[in-house]
This record gives structure tokens, C-alpha cells and sequence, in this order.
């Protein structure tokens, strides 16, 4: 079988919101992708005194510096298309109150008819945090863990109830209600972030780091659920942030899914064998407008679907 191949929507300066993004999200569609992804990049600081990833020295994307909320590039792309799964991947789940963010997902895969992928994570960023004004970093952990707990009760059964530190829901009727359960998927790359995902989530969101590593964490989970003894299938789509060029980068220097469509597929090539369900390929960054990202989709769906991933 081969695997689902996704698209990452176009969020970044060069793009149109309103007209790119369903122009984009069409095209997607009729090409054969499976599903649409977002991301979330509050805001850009500068100076940025933190790294990227929070690693010193280490700058940020010139993209970060725009990058359009997550979920209205969804609702536009969820309104234009009739078969495509919507992902995140991902919601900095703790920017975003809970009861909020549960009840605009809910909402979200109410009007798609049931295409919603809560894909969730912790973030990294100091100034980000600071700007949400919802807890400090240091409380992300917990706060996903609430996120996670809402979510599941106002997508769930009424009357609603939860008490936590952030939410509090006596007795309450929340609709519109999800079309079908909503599958939250989680980036997780410790040990803790795996047991949560074990324990609590219905699949895991990899970056395309290096196929040996995601490999090796993705034996560590499948061996840490059968020790937790969890049932259910782990469900896996793995981001990968490629930059296409007329110009080949040949060579030992040349950095992973960048250069043409044949040397990013050749790439995926090697994940796919991993037995990952899924991959998303982000190609916005690099391309100059919409109708430039639609012609590389279209070139690197077709070439990857020649190459059996």
C-alpha cells in the first residue's frame, strides 16, 4: 500500500490568504493528495535571542516572520474541498485557552463532515509564551495535558463537565459536536512526550531529522506501548520541510529534501520504508507564489507516486 502523501498550505508572506489558500487547497485535491497541513508561528522576535528549536546560535526561518493562524488557513481550505483530510502539525496547544481551541476544532470538523487532524505540540518559544499570556513555558507540559483533557470532553457526550487549573465546565451543553471523534496526533521526541502519547493520544507527528532517528524513536514508542499495553495502532505522519530549486544540489553537502522533485522524493524514498502511514510534505517556503507551489506539488505527487511512496 502506498503511503498518503499530504500538502502543507501556503501561510507565509509571498501568499494571497484569501484567494491562495482555496486556490492552493482545490489544486491539492484534484492532484490526488490525501491531506492539507498547517502550522503555527505566533510571532517573529527581534531580536531573537532564543535559537531556533530553542538551540543557541541557531536562527530562525526568514518564513517565521509571517506566518497566517492555523485555523482560518484550515476553514479556507475546508471550504473549497470535499475529500481531503485537515491536519495541524502543529497547534502550540498551550498558546490557545482550551475550552476555546476545543470548541473551534469541534466547529471546524463539524463543517468539513468529519476531515479534522488535532495535531498538537508544546512549542519552544520563550517570547511566544509570553505573548499568549496563558501560562509560563515551564507549565507546557500540563497545560497540553488540560488541552487534551477538554477536548475530549466538550467533543464528547452533554452535559460537559471538567474542573482543571485553566477550565473550569460544571454542567454545560458545548455544540456544535465533531462529525466523528477527532484523532489528536502529538509531536513527542522524549521520553515523557512518548508516555503521553502512549497513554492519551491517538498518533505521533516525527520531523524529517534524519531517517535513522526517526527509526530508532519510532521503535522506542512501538516498544513503549506494548510495555504499556496499549491496543491500538499508533497512527504516524511525518513532517518534512522541502525546498525545491531548478538548480541541483549534488554533493555531500547537500542538505535532505532540497533540489529538484527527483532528489526530494529520492529522499522520501527511505522514510517511506520506515512504514510511516503518512507524509507531509511542506514545499511553501521555497516557491515564489501559488502558482509555482501547485506546479511543484504536482510534480513531486507525481514523482513520488512513480517512485512507490
Amino acid at each position: 500500500m502506498a503511503t498518503r502523501l499530504g500538502l502543507g498550505l501556503p501561510q507565509n508572506r509571498q501568499y494571497d490568504l484569501g484567494r491562495d489558500v482555496p486556490d492552493v487547497a482545490r489544486t491539492a485535491e484534484r492532484i490526488g493528495y490525501d491531506s492539507l497541513w498547517v502550522y503555527e508561528r505566533a510571532l517573529f522576535p527581534e531580536p531573537a535571542a532564543q535559537g531556533l528549536y530553542g538551540v543557541e546560535g541557531l536562527p530562525w526561518p526568514e518564513s517565521y516572520r509571517h506566518v497566517a493562524d492555523p485555523l482560518v488557513t484550515l476553514t479556507l481550505a475546508a471550504a473549497v474541498t470535499e475529500r481531503v483530510r485537515l491536519g495541524s502539525s502543529v497547534l502550540v496547544a498551550p498558546l490557545h485557552m482550551p475550552f476555546q481551541l476545543a470548541k473551534a476544532l469541534a466547529s471546524l470538523d463539524a463543517a468539513s463532515g468529519g476531515r479534522v487532524i488535532a495535531g498538537l505540540g508544546t512549542g519552544w518559544s520563550l517570547d511566544e509564551y509570553a505573548a499568549s499570556g496563558i501560562r509560563p513555558i515551564e507549565e507546557r507540559g500540563r497545560v497540553l495535558d488540560e488541552v487534551i483533557d477538554v477536548c475530549r470532553a466538550v467533543w464528547g457526550p452533554d452535559p460537559v463537565r471538567h474542573v482543571g487549573p485553566l477550565t473550569r465546565i460544571d454542567s454545560a451543553a458545548v455544540g456544535p459536536k465533531p462529525a466523528r471523534p477527532i484523532p489528536i496526533l502529538l509531536a513527542a521526541s522524549t521520553p515523557r512526550a512518548w508516555r503521553r502519547l502512549v497513554d492519551r493520544a491517538d498518533g505521533w507527528l516525527p520531523l524529517g531529522m534524519g531517517v535513522e532517528q526517526v527509526a530508532s524513536q519510532w521503535r522506542a514508542l512501538r516498544d513503549l506501548a506494548a510495555e504499556r499495553g496499549r491496543r491500538e495502532p499508533i497512527r504516524t505522519v511525518l513532517r518534512v520541510n522541502a525546498a525545491h530549486t531548478a538548480k541541483p544540489y549534488d554533493g555531500p553537502g547537500r542538505r535532505p529534501f532540497q533540489g529538484s522533485a527527483d532528489q526530494i522524493v529520492g529522499d522520501l524514498v527511505a522514510y517511506a520504508g520506515i512504514g510511516l502511514e503518512e507524509i507531509l510534505v511542506d514545499l511553501q517556503s521555497s516557491a515564489r507564489d501559488a502558482g509555482e507551489l501547485k506546479d511543484v506539488a504536482a510534480e513531486v505527487y507525481e514523482t513520488a507516486r512513480a517512485a512507490g511512496v
